[in-house]
């Protein structure tokens, strides 16, 4: 996949570092947070902390270059975001929230909304299945961990079934390596590069990137 630099809409032909098992939160994150919104973040980290995830958010880095740029390349590098929604969030914070949202998707990245009981939610995400936060939320939290754990098995076994399109195959895999960071998905992106007799191409070209995180490229 050809990845588009958000900034200058130019091809990024330099990997990025990969950050397993981590949820990218989307949310507000300045001036004076809503109570009950600050109540629905410490839960989302929770349950997702409890089963092995980093969670990071905008500020979880400090790069003093271009904070955009920097949001893009957090997105490229996780397997999953979840944006939390409140009906006190400003509606710019919202606008930022959503497009996030949108990039993550059109990334292939893994998605979940969670929105306060009286939060709702733009006409385009109506048909989006997103979260209550609820006295249910631990329970619907847990089982999006267990639908996440069921996307990594069906990843890596795509990325194993496609060997004709080493570039889909390389994709699937890399999916599948970013929801667990097991080191078997590493060795299968190294055999379709082989299989595929892709080692000889440039560092930059598109396959190579993405083959970025196989064990023989680190």
């Amino acid at each position: 996949m050809i990845v588009y630099r958000l900034t200058d809409g130019d091809a990024h032909t330099v990997p990025i570092a990969t950050r397993c098992r981590t949820c990218f939160l989307m949310t507000q994150l300045g001036g004076a947070l809503p109570p009950e919104l600050v109540t629905i973040r410490e839960r989302v980290e929770a349950a997702f902390r409890g089963d092995g995830f980093d969670v990071v958010d905008a500020n979880s880095f400090t790069t003093g270059r271009d904070f955009l740029h920097k949001i893009w390349e957090i997105i490229v590098a996780v397997p999953v975001g979840v944006a939390l929604l409140h009906q006190d969030v400003a509606p710019k914070t919202l606008a930022n929230i959503f497009y996030e949202i949108g990039v993550m998707q059109a990334l292939g990245k893994e998605t979940l909304v969670v929105k306060a009981p009286g939060a709702n939610v733009p006409s385009d995400f109506v048909r989006t299945e997103y979260v209550t936060a609820d006295d249910k939320l631990e329970q619907k939290l847990a089982r999006y961990l267990t639908y996440l754990g069921e996307q990594e098995a069906h990843y890596g076994q795509m990325g194993a079934l496609v060997e004709n399109n080493p570039l889909l195959a390389l994709d699937y895999t890399r999916r599948a390596y970013l929801l667990s960071g097991d080191e078997a998905w590493q060795e299968q992106a190294d055999q379709i590069v082989g299989a595929s007799d892709l080692s000889e191409r440039a560092a930059d070209s598109v396959e190579m990137i993405l083959a970025s995180f196989a064990r023989r490229s680190e």
